[in-house]
């Protein structure tokens, strides 16, 4: 996995040299560790695969998802009648705000009237609208989702709000981000889109699906990332043994957030039911669990922190060797010194990217007025605090074993003999 070393001779303020790749004996070596772990992934994603997941399925029998268009809207006031209409003092009001909206909708049920001059059926119905939907700006124009139901014995059908339709500009921004990123980083842009394509994918067909199917969530979540990383690192990165340093230090980085995730989890009594989301997955399912999710999505948004900060390392450390050479502990104690300002300013950016996603729960417990106590003990808070607690933890130590590792690599790449030396 070490085969071409990647030295970079770019006029570095040290000698410029470059680095000869690793001896075969210890490129083979490398490459007997890699295809290791790879296998023991591997293993861990077969043995977790999902045969048969439930049927979490609660739609109504016939129900259609249909896409419209508003042609107005206005806020009727109605009698509250739904517990979470009780104002902060516990008390039920008497009407509350009922926004609702006027949506024209395909009619397949309808006969097109052709002596309207109609080249499709369609219909207007009336449909109730969620209140922050209707403040947020809807209006006259704006496509939406709705679901219809058969109406019983041949009877007219019945429409719900769903939600907003909003794959045109989803579909702009994703193909602006393709765009500037392939332009921008150009192979290694378009290894990383697909990259994350891979990723998606693992996500998607292995991860989601087997917690689902109640397989262990450390071994979905351990094994899937481990192997995710395998194919994005190199495929990103190229095969080199830089790459196979960030690739080993990663794992070890997702060993302790692994450990730690669950050490944390159980001490907190931590069950994920802090979002309205995953109570519905317990309720639809009834076998769910949620500590599970927890402990995978933890792993999963470790992955992205760990590699950034392992391939740092390992190219700061290559850099210095090449740069100005020097020993194991000249190579270590310069590799730490960018880590420790890497690892911090990577603390903080986590912590406010889970304070970011947990906001809503911010603003909920704010407007009760609860003490500091009461925030930092909510589950919502509590897991987002862990979230972030086992992330630092595992960067903390990641950082030294990645750095060492390198700088004991960088030592068996000798520099080149120089051009046109006659060496």
């Amino acid at each position: 996995m070490g085969a071409h070393g990647h030295g970079h001779g770019h006029g570095h303020a040290g000698t410029g040299e470059e680095l000869e790749p690793l001896s075969r004996r210890t490129r083979r070596a490398l490459t007997v560790v890699v295809l290791v772990v790879l296998a023991a992934a591997l293993a861990g994603v077969l043995a977790t695969w999902p045969g048969e997941v439930p049927s979490a399925s609660t739609t109504y029998v016939g129900a259609q998802t249909v896409r419209g268009e508003v042609t107005g809207t206005r806020m009727q006031t109605c009698r509250a009648e739904l517990a979470e209409e009780r104002l902060p003092d516990g008390t039920m009001p008497d009407t509350v705000e009922c926004p609702e909206a006027d949506v024209r909708v395909p009619d397949d049920v309808r006969v097109p009237d052709d002596a309207q001059g109609r080249d499709e059926a369609t219909r207007e119905v009336t449909v109730t609208v969620p209140a922050a939907v209707f403040h947020g700006g809807l209006g006259a124009g704006d496509r939406v989702v709705l679901t219809r139901y058969p109406g019983e014995a041949g009877g007219e059908p019945a429409y719900t709000w769903e939600d907003v339709d909003r794959r045109l500009p989803l579909a702009v921004v994703l193909t602006v981000f393709v765009v500037l990123t392939v332009a921008v980083g150009r192979r290694r842009g378009l290894a990383a889109l697909a990259g994350l394509a891979v990723g998606g994918s693992a996500i998607a067909f292995h991860v989601v699906p087997a917690l689902l199917a109640q397989e262990n969530a450390v071994v979905v979540g351990l094994s899937s990332a481990v192997a995710v990383m395998g194919v994005v690192l190199y495929l990103t990165h190229g095969f080199s043994a830089r790459t196979t340093v960030a690739y080993l230090g990663t794992v070890a980085g997702l060993l302790v957030t692994a450990g730690a995730a669950v050490l944390a989890v159980d001490a907190a009594h931590l069950t994920g039911l802090s979002e309205e989301n995953a109570y519905t997955v317990t309720v639809v399912t009834g076998a769910v669990d949620l500590r599970g999710v927890v402990l995978a999505g933890t792993l999963v948004a470790a992955l992205g922190l760990l590699n950034d900060v392992t391939i740092t390392q390992a190219a700061a450390v290559w850099e210095v060797r090449a740069a100005r050479g020097g020993g194991f502990r000249d190579l270590f104690a310069a590799g730490m010194r960018v880590g420790r300002d890497h690892l911090a300013s990577t603390v903080y950016t986590v912590t406010f990217a889970y304070a970011g996603a947990a906001m809503p729960s911010l603003l909920l417990i704010e407007l009760f007025d609860q003490p500091a106590g009461q925030l930092v003990n909510s589950s919502a808070i509590a897991e987002e605090l862990v979230r972030s607690a086992v992330g630092g933890i595992a960067l903390a130590l990641t950082v030294p074993v990645t750095t060492a590792l390198a700088a004991a690599l960088a030592l068996r790449s000798q520099p080149a003999p120089a051009r046109g030396s006659g060496t």
